[in-house]
């Protein structure tokens, strides 16, 4: 029988690909009008940061997309960049750049496959049903030739799967694991019974951080879908200009990608507010997927003890719960979130380097790394909050 031929295209933007041909690969399981598994993936997300400028020329994120196609049909694609540095990916190489280019190396530009500024786990090899196994080969080999062709230095597979990370260390990528901190819905009917669960002394110190920050003189809000106005984004903007301005020195985003947001994805976003006296003081973004709520920024324009934890996670985990959602993932970094119920989660992602001499340095290096991150992990869920259950209970 014969084998059906692999087409595979490199798009430098998403207008080059009808959107229900890419979420068909992207978000197969949302073509019953339910939210995606996450919505980052999807052609409106990432295309929104391409049309408000917040990735493309002069943002260290060109669009290189690779889409893969059979009998006319596309099987399968990748968000796919080529990265003039290393900003916003949040699983860093900094010093594998610094190690390179110090050896005499190149090693801007590379390839990045991933979602831009977004420390999601989701699937990076986007595949129609059916053909994951085709896929993932023809977009790892495609991904790779790429690199190899433009005589980039690498090509890095950021937030994958763990079952990804697996296939593809199967291929020979160099396999790496990371770690956040993520609060698992375990069927709590209420946020009491997620307090139950915890140990006496941190149960009180919850109660107490809410009872602080709901006290900053006003009332907390949180909207979806066409309860969201365009002030609403005016507010949040800024909010995260301060954040950015803080955190990276210049905000990734472009004040026209929350306009997209608005006109493409208000459903997808739940946005909390501390308004006081009718005027927003604070608020945190996130997005909704099918089982799980992303918290993704946070910023104020005044300071209120204890609204950061109320706004990021308490109302977060509110959410989920009333929703009967799986999980909250809160974004990159943060082992004070171990105190508030939210325990260790491995990150995965992948890497291929041209040079077999720097490769095989790193793949020594990885290998340590994730006996490193095992053992963290281990240890800060010992730590964790939760009490502990004795023989007799």
């Amino acid at each position: 029988m014969p084998q059906t031929r692999i087409e595979l295209n490199v798009l430098s933007g998403l207008d080059q690909i009808a959107p229900e041909n890419w979420d068909a690969c992207a978000a197969p399981e949302a073509t019953d009008g339910a939210p995606p598994q996450d919505p980052f993936t999807t052609h409106r997300f990432l295309k929104a940061l391409e049309d408000s400028g917040s990735v493309g020329p002069g943002t260290g994120w060109q669009p290189r997309h690779l889409v893969a196609s059979a009998d006319g049909e596309v099987i399968a694609c990748a968000p796919l960049y080529a990265k003039g540095n290393s900003q916003g990916e949040y699983i860093f190489d900094h010093n594998w750049a610094h190690a390179y280019e110090r050896a005499g190396g190149r090693y801007y530009p590379k390839l990045q496959m991933a979602v831009p500024f977004t420390p999601a786990t989701g699937r990076r090899f986007l595949t129609r049903p059916g053909q994951a196994e085709t896929g993932i080969s023809a977009l790892t080999q495609g991904a790779v030739q790429l690199a190899s062709e433009n005589e980039l230095s690498s090509l890095h597979v950021t937030f994958c799967t763990e079952a990804e990370a697996i296939a593809g260390e199967a291929m020979g990528l160099m396999r790496r694991s990371s770690q956040q901190f993520h609060w698992e819905n375990r069927g709590y009917a209420d946020f009491d019974a997620f307090l139950a669960s915890l140990s006496s002394r941190k149960r009180k110190n919850i109660r107490k951080e809410r009872q602080t920050a709901q006290a900053f003189g006003g009332e907390i809000v949180a909207l979806t879908g066409d309860d969201l106005r365009p002030h609403h984004w005016d507010a949040f903007w800024q909010f995260y200009q301060d954040t950015g301005a803080r955190k990276w020195g210049t905000p990734y985003l472009t004040r026209a990608f929350f306009d997209r947001v608005q006109e493409t994805m208000r459903d997808d976003v739940l946005l909390v507010l501390a308004v006081r006296d009718g005027r927003p003081v604070a608020g945190a973004l996130n997005f909704i997927g099918r089982d799980t709520l992303y918290g993704r920024y946070w910023g104020c324009v005044e300071d209120h003890p204890c609204l950061h934890f109320e706004l990021c996670y308490y109302q977060a985990m509110d959410h989920a719960i009333a929703r009967g959602m799986a999980r909250v993932e809160a974004g990159a970094q943060g082992e004070h979130k171990l105190a508030r119920g939210y325990l260790p989660a491995a990150t995965h992602s992948l890497h291929w380097i041209a040079d077999a001499g720097f490769a095989r340095a790193v793949a020594e290096y990885l290998q340590a790394e994730r006996a490193a991150v095992d053992e963290d992990m281990e240890i800060l869920t010992s730590y964790g909050p939760f009490r502990k259950v004795t023989s007799e209970e």
